[in-house]
């Protein structure tokens, strides 16, 4: 995919970011092909259940499984659209962006009964890059768009009026989750060229950055304000997962054995977590994650990229995954049965999921190094 920006490092992000097999998918977006209406699949999948010291070097498994059922997908109205849906709040609105067949990205908003909002653009978007990042019960979403400085801005949105954010001094700022107090987290960098991440509790901005990290990048925050959980690259480029409790004590690495970059997207009041991780084959699975160490997996069936990106407080889940065409087209997904609490003997357990699809690149670079993964 080719995109006209003015700064080559935006122009660099967008072809490694904004196209989805897990952004592996070279330099033109998958022809046209026409839209899903919303199939109300009903697809019960037992999902393997892992448990795993928080250093990653043993799995085991839990005596009682949970499992993720499906109950639908959607794609964002349009012909090639690739859907990638961000957080979902209590009322079961969904916020995130669609990328169109020219490359340009905009956020959206799938309201509870399944209708859509127009595309969320920032009006001081000047490249055609908005993203809808965050969403609470009120329908305040928060979220980033670019410049053709090459930087991003955050911004809410809130009764159709914008409101620009940036942290204080800094160049680069992305808002990536916002709770029902309206307390907010995301990442930015400041002059010196350091990239941390923040958190907003009751107007009180907190910085913060795993030790030894080149980056550190905070996606969200729940309403009791006892966990912040994100993500950040050590010296060796690698994505880790993270989270922040609430005395500020910093939780790293949250990392499923095998896996070679892991990124924690959401989380809801339970303290339960998602997100995804790659492994050495270049597969992508989609994560559950109960502090201090208890995970399970979920693939959706034939893909090789599932990502679960926002929970709700009912156990609602959304998430994308990658057909074979390279297309990525939004799930909502539900937690059924009781999550893992206790670990049990040790035994892996292998994926169930064919791997129908072409293997995905699993660089960090095709995660987005700095750059906010989505």
């Amino acid at each position: 995919m080719t995109r006209k920006l003015a700064m080559s490092k935006f122009a660099n992000w967008i072809l490694c970011f904004c196209h989805i097999r897990v952004l592996a998918m070279g330099n033109s977006i998958k022809e046209a092909i026409s839209i899903m209406k919303p199939k109300q699949i009903i697809i019960s999948i037992l999902a393997v259940l892992f448990v795993f010291p928080l250093m990653g070097t043993f799995a085991q498994q839990a005596a009682n499984s949970g499992s993720i059922e499906v109950i639908t997908t959607f794609d964002y109205p349009g012909t090639g659209n690739l859907t990638l849906p961000q957080k979902i709040n209590e009322r079961g609105d969904i916020v995130g962006e669609f990328i169109d067949s020219n490359g340009v990205t905009r956020g959206f908003v799938r309201f509870s009964d399944g209708s859509f909002s127009e595309p969320i653009v920032d009006p001081n978007d000047t490249v055609g890059f908005t993203e809808g990042r965050g969403i609470n019960n009120s329908r305040t979403v928060c979220g980033d768009y670019a410049t053709s400085d090459g930087n991003l801005h955050g911004f809410f949105l809130s009764g159709g009026t914008f409101t620009e954010y940036d942290v204080p001094g800094a160049v680069f700022t992305a808002v990536l989750g916002i709770n029902n107090p309206a307390d907010f987290a995301g990442t930015f960098i400041d002059g010196s060229g350091i990239q941390q991440a923040f958190v907003s509790v009751g107007g009180t901005l907190t910085l913060f950055s795993v030790p030894a990290a080149v980056a550190t990048l905070a996606y969200d925050i729940n309403d009791s304000k006892r966990l912040v959980v994100g993500y950040y690259i050590d010296s060796a480029g690698i994505l880790h997962g993270y989270y922040r409790d609430a005395n500020g004590t910093l939780h790293f690495p949250i990392d499923p054995s095998g896996s070679v970059g892991t990124v924690l997207f959401g989380l809801n009041d339970r303290n339960w977590v998602v997100g995804r991780y790659a492994d050495s084959s270049g597969a992508t699975h989609g994560l559950f994650f109960v502090p201090p160490n208890q995970f399970f997996t979920f693939d959706y069936p034939g893909s090789t990229f599932t990502s679960l990106n926002g929970i709700n407080d009912q156990g609602l889940i959304c998430g994308r995954y990658v057909d074979a065409s390279g297309i990525a087209h939004g799930i909502i997904a539900r937690v059924t049965g009781t999550p893992p609490t206790n670990a049990a003997g040790p035994e892996m357990k292998a994926f169930a999921s064919p791997s129908r699809v072409t293997p995905l690149n699993s660089s960090p670079s095709a995660w987005g190094d700095a750059m906010p993964a989505r």
